[in-house]
């Protein structure tokens, strides 16, 4: 019995020759994608080498001015050199004359103090000038100007100046009826220093308060207010909590500004920091009559290694401090 040979359907012929197709179809994707891939990789590679391209000057300028400083700092440290004669490897010697010396950890512990009294005062009163000012009374934008103008100033001039005013026949005594020599007294030598350094800095500090209140938003005081809260409350649970960062960096600025504090300290004393009795021996002070007064390179720069890993060390428990406790989502 002869079978004859059935001819296949179109349709299955079609189904029978889709999947070439779909094969074909699909390695075409892939190489399409494959090229995507790549122009993306291109170009990101482009945008890469642009952006490098463009930070070199400034990569520049922090090796330069910042990193190679402080690499010739540390070379110098272990050096004994008084800009004369030909440098001596020393070793530590540098470091263990410091740890030795009393008059060293007398800086260190006049500028401690000088710190806890001049970073707390500005940023307490900085932060009250800033609330006062962000009311927007009349005559706000002409105090902004004049609490700015001491900070602008050059420190040195300032420390002049304010030497004039606090001598004993000074303004200062002359408008309180007596003749204090209250940089000359060792008892307020250190407060006085501390208080020019909070006039100066208070404007610097109040600006970037007042930047913080004007980004919280007014809708949450409002609603405290309808929830009874009044001015301390608001203050204590809206106000504060929400400039935590701008707190933050103020800290850390103003601790590192105060423990490099020098032009000041040598205008008010007329050239002699540490005047009277040690009471004004700031660190940033001993450092520089340790390398250009007593020509001892080497120790001052063992003492500017030690005052950087300090700030350093300092920064990183404020940092850690106010990590957990700083807001910055005020939408």
């Amino acid at each position: 019995m002869t079978q004859t040979p059935v001819e296949p359907v179109a349709g299955v012929a079609a189904d029978q020759a889709r999947p070439d197709n779909a094969l074909q179809g699909s390695g075409s994707t892939r190489g399409a994608r494959k090229r995507s891939a790549r122009k993306r990789s291109a170009r990101k590679r482009k945008e890469a080498a642009t952006a490098f391209t463009m930070l070199i000057p400034s990569m520049i300028g922090v090796g330069v001015f910042l990193m190679a400083p402080i690499v010739l700092v540390i070379i110098i440290s272990v050096l004994r050199w008084n800009l004369i004669s030909d440098p001596v490897f020393v070793g530590l010697t540098n470091y263990e004359n410091m740890f030795n010396s009393n008059g060293f950890w007398n800086s260190v512990w006049v500028t401690i103090q000088f710190s806890f009294i001049a970073i707390p005062g500005a940023i307490i009163i900085g932060l009250f000038i800033a609330l006062g000012l962000n009311r927007k009374l009349p005559g706000s934008g002409v105090l902004q100007i004049m609490y700015v103008i001491p900070w602008v100033a050059a420190p040195l001039a300032l420390g002049i100046v304010w030497s004039w005013l606090l001598a004993p026949s000074g303004l200062i005594n002359e408008v309180l009826g007596t003749r204090t020599a209250w940089l000359a007294d060792t008892t307020t030598a250190l407060p006085v220093v501390a208080f020019v350094y909070i006039w100066q800095n208070i404007g610097y500090i109040s600006l970037f308060f007042l930047a913080a209140l004007q980004s919280i938003p007014k809708d949450l005081y409002e609603a405290a207010e309808l929830d009874g809260a009044g001015p301390v409350r608001k203050l204590w649970s809206i106000t504060l909590p929400l400039i935590r960062p701008t707190t933050f960096f103020v800290t850390v600025t103003s601790f590192i500004a105060s423990f490099q504090v020098f032009d000041l300290v040598y205008g008010l004393t007329d050239g002699n920091p540490g005047y009277p009795g040690g009471t004004t021996d700031l660190i940033a002070a001993r450092i520089y009559n340790s390398a250009f007064t007593s020509h001892q390179i080497g120790d001052a720069a063992a003492m500017a290694v030690f005052l950087m890993l300090l700030i350093v060390v300092v920064t990183l428990v404020q940092q850690r401090y106010f990590s957990s406790r700083m807001t910055y989502d005020m939408s």
